[in-house]
């Protein structure tokens, strides 16, 4: 994988994870992934958004519009059968990714 394609396809995997969980809206994927990174990783709009349209359009989620806690109106997305399967592809590759970035780390001591 090219270095953006590394960046695009981990913050693919970070929104599937984050959506394997409960449907949310974009601020509630942002909220998750910064909670579960114990706030190492921060999601901004102009990165988050044309992940998930881009996300949407390849049928791995679905988009469609609720209302929040706060009595706003807000699109949620949801994992569909296809995200679920590339969730798991996803996580694979990932840990091949990492495998191989720890032994290149490891090589020199």
């Amino acid at each position: 994988m090219a270095g953006s394609d590394v960046l695009q396809g981990t913050l693919d995997l970070l929104v599937l994870k984050s959506l394997s969980l409960e449907p949310m809206h974009g601020w509630g994927i942002s909220q998750r992934i910064r909670q579960l990174s114990a706030d190492a990783l921060q999601i901004g709009q102009g990165s988050l958004y044309p992940a998930l349209y881009r996300l949407e359009k390849k049928g791995l989620i679905k988009g469609g519009w609720r209302t929040t806690e706060h009595n706003r109106e807000a699109k949620y997305y949801a994992l569909t059968a296809a995200g679920t399967r590339a969730l798991g592809a996803e996580v694979d590759d990932w840990r091949r990714f990492a495998t191989a970035v720890e032994l290149i780390i490891n090589a020199y001591g």
